[in-house]
C-alpha cells in the first residue's frame, strides 16, 4: 500500500510538471511573435511630414482597398492612401497623343509608379496624382500570374504544418499516456519526463518550422552580362544558366529570383525597357530551354540603371552594370525536417 501511494504521488507531479511547461512555452512562443510582428513594423518606413509635397517612385509590394505600400527605389516602405480625387494616368513618351486614363483598381502589386502628393498627417502619403507607363503595367501582370500561385502553395504547405502542430500539442496534453508509462517502467518517472520533454519538442520545433515558411535563404546565384543596348545571350550567359538550372533541379522548396539592370547608356526609358527585356530573355530561357515550371520563378523584373554594382563613368564599370541577377533561393520552413528525439530504454517492441 505504502508502495501505491508514493507511484501516485510521483504521477501527480509529474502531470503537473508537464502542464506547467507547456503553458509556459505557449506563454513565451505568443510574446515572441507579437515581438516580432511589432519590429516588422518598424522595418525601413518612411514617415511624411503632414502637408509636405513629395514626388516618389517605387514598386507597388502590397495593395488594400484605397491604399497600397510602395516600396521605394532607397528600398525604403511608404504607406500611400488613394481618395476619389487622386489622377491615375499613364506616363507616356509620345508628345502627340493624350495620356490614358486608369481606374484605382488597375493598381496593382509589382507596378513600378510615380506618386505625387503631400502628407497625410499620419506619416502617409496621399496621392494627388499617380502615373505609370503600359510597360510597367505588363510587368505587374506577369508578377502577379506568377506571384499568386506560389502563395497558393505556401498557404496549403503552412496549412499542412498548422495540424502537425496542433498534433503535437494533443500529444504534450496526454496525461494518460504518461500515467500508463510510468506503470509499465514500475513507477520510473525519468522515463515520463523523457517522453513530456519529447512531446514539448515536438511543439518548439513545428512553430520554428511554420514561422520561417517565408524566410528564403539565398542557396547560390550568378550575374549574367549583356552588350550594349542587347537583351540577348550570349554562349558564356546561356552556360551559366544552365549550370544554376542544374543546381535548381536537386533543391526542395526553392524559387529563382531574376532581376535585370543596364549601364547608363541611353536615356531612362530605354533602359527600363531594356532591363525587362534581359530579365525576360533569362526567364524564357530557364523555362524553354532549361523547363524550370514558371511557378519556381519569382518577380522577374527590370529596374533600368538604379542600384549599380559599378561606376558607370568608367567602361569596366558599365560592362558589369548591364546584367541580370539569378538567385536560387530555398525555403528554410520547407527544407528544414522536424527530427524530434526518440525516448529510449523502455526495452519493449517496435
Amino acid at each position: 500500500m505504502k508502495s501505491m501511494s508514493i507511484s501516485k504521488c510521483v504521477i501527480s507531479s509529474l502531470c503537473l510538471v508537464l502542464a506547467t511547461c507547456v503553458i509556459g512555452y505557449q506563454s513565451a512562443s505568443a510574446q515572441d511573435k507579437s515581438a516580432s510582428t511589432h519590429n516588422d513594423s518598424r522595418k525601413m518606413q518612411t514617415q511624411v511630414v503632414s502637408g509636405q509635397k513629395i514626388k516618389v517612385q517605387g514598386t507597388i509590394l502590397k495593395r488594400e482597398n484605397d491604399s497600397f505600400i510602395l516600396r521605394e527605389t532607397n528600398g525604403n516602405d511608404m504607406t500611400v492612401r488613394l481618395n476619389g480625387s487622386t489622377k491615375i494616368e499613364e506616363r507616356k513618351g509620345n508628345p502627340f497623343r493624350g495620356a490614358r486614363k486608369y481606374s484605382q483598381t488597375e493598381l496593382s502589386r509589382g507596378l513600378f509608379v510615380e506618386v505625387e502628393g503631400r502628407g497625410d498627417g499620419s506619416g502617409g502619403l496621399a496621392a494627388d496624382k499617380i502615373r505609370f507607363s503600359n510597360d510597367a503595367q505588363r510587368v505587374a501582370l506577369s508578377i502577379d500570374t506568377q506571384v499568386t500561385p506560389v502563395e497558393n502553395r505556401m498557404g496549403q504547405a503552412e496549412g499542412r504544418l498548422t495540424e502537425a502542430e496542433r498534433n503535437a500539442q494533443r500529444l504534450s496534453g496526454q496525461v494518460d499516456e504518461l500515467t500508463q508509462v510510468a506503470n509499465l517502467a514500475k513507477g520510473g518517472a525519468a522515463q515520463a519526463q523523457k517522453t513530456a520533454d519529447v512531446a514539448v519538442e515536438g511543439v518548439n520545433r513545428t512553430n520554428d518550422r511554420i514561422s520561417s515558411l517565408d524566410d528564403y535563404q539565398e542557396k547560390t546565384s550568378t550575374t549574367v552580362l549583356f552588350k550594349v543596348g542587347s537583351a540577348v545571350l550570349s554562349p558564356d550567359a546561356k552556360s551559366q544558366l544552365d549550370q544554376i538550372a542544374s543546381q535548381a533541379k536537386t533543391e526542395k522548396g526553392f524559387v529563382i529570383e531574376v532581376r535585370g539592370f543596364a549601364s547608363l547608356d541611353g536615356s531612362r526609358s530605354l533602359n527600363d525597357r531594356l532591363s525587362e527585356r534581359r530579365a525576360d530573355a533569362v526567364v524564357r530561357y530557364l523555362a524553354q530551354q532549361q523547363e524550370i515550371p514558371l511557378r519556381r520563378i519569382v518577380l522577374p523584373f527590370g529596374y533600368g540603371t538604379a542600384m549599380p554594382v559599378a561606376d558607370n563613368s568608367t567602361h569596366d564599370g558599365r560592362v558589369q552594370n548591364r546584367r541580370v541577377e539569378v538567385k536560387i533561393m530555398v525555403s528554410r520552413g520547407l527544407t528544414t525536417p522536424i527530427n524530434v528525439g526518440a525516448t529510449s530504454g523502455s526495452g519493449g517492441q517496435d
